[in-house]
């Protein structure tokens, strides 16, 4: 029988907390991994008190489809019982400072050798080794230290940080990226378990790979240029005469010409100093003026039409209220549903789409402890009672009427 997702059969577990690491499982767990949430039994993943929320609203989208079981590692019993639940995965994904997890018995050596199949994901700001690989590493960090943060906003601004949790997530598509070049190297090409050194730092410096070529081959270094490109003219955003957004960029040749008839007529697209991309860059000021000029004479929902019409590249800046009402994003279930408790909530959906095993969400991020008897009595010898003498012990807790 053919499974339903392409992940079934392979367990995780999670040891990781806040974002980067906990979206690796994530990722995993969409396309049908058992991921196994290893957190702290009194505080849990940070994400559970995160921001300004009334709720664990980050979590409930960051560990959907997981399965919660609290263990405090700095005891020995927990740490046993985390030995013998890894022994018994396919992938532990943990963000521990380095050496830690080898302070604990409970790093590499050990349990590779309790697992030979084990695939280990080591998530850090900057590494396992190297000058930097005992500092503290966050996502603002590396966003910063990329050289990511000097290049973004706008020319007479300060460095921009991006708003969202953009390194960890692109660290995360590379972790499960690399967990899945483990797994096909352990199952198809003879090999065994292995682990993966994710440092942060370096997943968010690949983003910048252009700059690095042009650095080292013609001595620039990147300098901010707000919504411009040093490659592309025109690209910018406009502001239309319903005070909103729009984004245009014309780096092919066809959609440049479309983009200049279309704000100038034929005069402007026959303007020599606007016929190369070289010399639309050397007169971006003069071109971004006039095609600012048309924007404010027509609404967002008019310029949008006409762009279409004219086949030319151009996207509206969406609010989340726009993302929500997008009738393309809703083919796509970008946005889904998703029951949480007696209510649901909604959350991104699973990309990419594959056709045969698509991956799927079949809950939200649990309650602390929901599935610690399930989990542990599965994977080791202990029975439900223990569980529970665990619990009394604060080496683990439970969930739901089992706290009581």
């Amino acid at each position: 029988m053919k499974s339903e997702t392409p992940l079934d059969g392979i367990t995780v577990v999670d040891a990781a907390s806040l974002y980067a690491g906990p979206l690796s499982a994530m990722i995993l767990g969409d396309f049908g991994a058992d991921v196994v949430k290893v957190e702290h039994p009194e505080h849990g993943d940070a994400l559970r008190d995160f921001g300004d929320y009334p709720e664990d609203l980050s979590f409930k989208w960051v560990n959907r489809n997981k399965q919660s079981v609290p263990l405090d590692l700095h005891e020995p019993e927990a740490r046993e019982v985390f030995r013998e639940v890894v022994a018994d995965a396919d992938v532990l994904v943990e963000n521990f400072r380095p050496g830690t997890l080898e302070e604990w018995g409970v790093g590499w050596e050990t349990l590779s050798e309790l697992n030979e199949d084990l695939v280990m994901v080591r998530v850090t700001g900057f590494g396992q080794t190297g000058p930097y690989s005992d500092r503290p590493g966050f996502g603002t960090l590396v966003e910063a230290m990329s050289g990511y943060a000097y290049s973004t906003g706008q020319p007479d601004g300060p460095p921009t940080l991006p708003p969202t949790a953009m390194a960890d997530t692109v660290s995360a598509l590379h972790s499960a990226y690399a967990v899945m070049m483990a797994l096909y190297w352990r199952d198809t090409q003879g090999g065994h378990g292995q682990y993966i050194d994710t440092a942060i730092l370096e997943t968010m410096f690949g983003v910048l790979g252009d700059h690095v070529v042009e650095y080292d081959q013609r001595g620039i270094d990147h300098r901010r240029s707000g919504n411009r490109s040093s490659r592309t003219a025109p690209r910018n955003t406009y502001q239309t005469k319903d005070d909103r957004w729009v984004a245009i960029s014309g780096s092919s040749p066809s959609i440049a010409d479309r983009i200049l008839r279309i704000v100038g007529g034929d005069d402007l697209a026959e303007d020599e100093r606007f016929a190369t991309m070289e010399g639309r860059l050397e007169h971006v000021e003069e071109l971004d003026e006039v095609i600012q000029d048309w924007m404010r004479e027509h609404t967002r929902e008019e310029v949008v039409e006409i762009f279409e019409a004219h086949e030319a590249a151009l996207g509206p800046v969406n609010n989340m209220a726009d993302v929500f009402d997008d009738e393309h994003f809703d083919a796509r279930d970008a946005i889904v549903r998703v029951e949480d408790g007696e209510d649901d909530v909604a959350m991104r959906g699973v990309f990419p789409k594959l056709s045969e095993t698509p991956g799927r969400i079949d809950h939200s991020g649990p309650e602390k402890g929901e599935h610690a008897i399930d989990v542990i009595t599965e994977h080791t010898d202990r029975s439900a009672e223990e569980v529970r003498r665990l619990a009394r012990d604060g080496v683990t807790s439970l969930g739901g009427d089992e706290n009581d």
